[in-house]
């Protein structure tokens, strides 16, 4: 009924993995599968909280659209602790109803996301909620559990935040499905531009024409890559602060699920996506059963060996799975 004391609480039992937070996602499950999910990734500074809180703006007041928000926070790897802060950059939101914003840490998670950020769009999705936005740490250049999780990725860039080279490199940029450059009005924003166009042009290349021995040849592109079922991420400018752009990205997120939806990928995505979930699950139980029956001695035994260098960690593994056998 999307009463939101009952998600708050919810979502509670779900992050803390409880036996009641798995027996409601259980019942939930079949009333999900509605929601467009889109993630927004990128590295520090870039303003993804910003960015995410005029999406958010946007689809309530011009689309009248109920908008669910994942703010995943970075765990200190000392206390434990995480700050919760990007709701500090969403004051605009406070008091509307057709919104719900859920700050979590990552516990430890790699990758930006943490692992029960799956359930808690579950939960979203079951309630009504139209567009679920999950905000990533930003991790950098290898933060790509967002992109099997989503059904559209935004990858923030920002002027400033590297040359040339590093935008080619980052493994980032090839999970997006819409490239934005936010804090456009600073300077370097055309550099960057132009830097996110070479690596877009090196990953879908169009008809090149070069010169060999003073002989104009042309190199075609390879069968299916100006297939209309290809989708070509374009490049978005945003100024979040202001609002600038933002209804040209909201135009390009929702030319992204249309063409999901008419070239079947929205499905193919689903079906990844929730395989992705389920092998995590399967890891995750297969480690808890396994560690439930190894004795804290024979554990603590084994890692005294490992210190001492008379075992290395392959000899380790081999030694405790084959343990288990009489």
């Amino acid at each position: 009924a999307g009463n939101r004391l009952s998600i708050a609480r919810l979502l509670t039992q779900v992050e803390n993995d409880s036996p009641e937070g798995r027996a409601a996602l259980a019942e939930l499950f079949p009333h999900t599968g509605k929601a467009h999910l889109i993630g927004v990734t990128g590295a520090p500074g870039t303003g993804k909280s910003s960015l995410v809180n005029q999406l958010a703006l946007y689809y309530r007041k011009t689309e009248n659209k109920r908008v669910a928000i994942v703010a995943v926070d970075p765990s200190s790897p000392f206390t434990g602790g995480a700050v919760l802060g990007d709701r500090v950059r969403m004051r605009d939101l406070a008091g509307d109803t057709g919104v719900f914003i859920r700050s979590m840490a990552t516990r430890g998670s790699l990758g930006g996301l943490a692992q029960t950020t799956a359930g808690m769009v579950q939960v979203f999705d079951a309630a009504g909620f139209d567009m679920v936005l999950v905000e990533t740490v930003g991790a950098g250049q290898a933060e790509v559990d967002i992109a099997r999780l989503a059904h559209t990725t935004l990858v923030v860039e920002a002027p400033g935040m590297g040359d040339e080279i590093q935008a080619i490199k980052a493994g980032i940029l090839e999970i997006a499905d819409i490239l934005v450059i936010n804090k456009a009005d600073h300077p370097g924003a055309d550099n960057t531009e132009r830097a996110l166009k070479s690596m877009l042009d090196l990953a879908h290349p169009v008809e090149k024409v070069f010169r060999h021995h003073g002989q104009a040849m042309t190199v075609f592109t390879p069968a299916g890559v100006n297939d209309p079922a290809l989708w070509i991420p374009p490049i978005v400018r945003t100024v979040a602060t202001e609002g600038t752009g933002v209804t040209g990205l909201v135009e390009s997120i929702s030319a992204h699920a249309e063409h999901l939806r008419r070239s079947g990928d929205w499905s193919k995505r689903e079906r990844a996506r929730l395989e992705t979930e389920l092998d995590l699950m399967i890891t995750e139980s297969l480690f808890s059963q396994f560690r439930a029956q190894l004795s804290d001695s024979r554990y603590d035994e084994i890692v005294n060996q490992l210190t001492q260098r008379t075992l290395s960690p392959w000899e380790a593994v081999k030694s405790l799975m084959n343990g288990r056998k009489p």
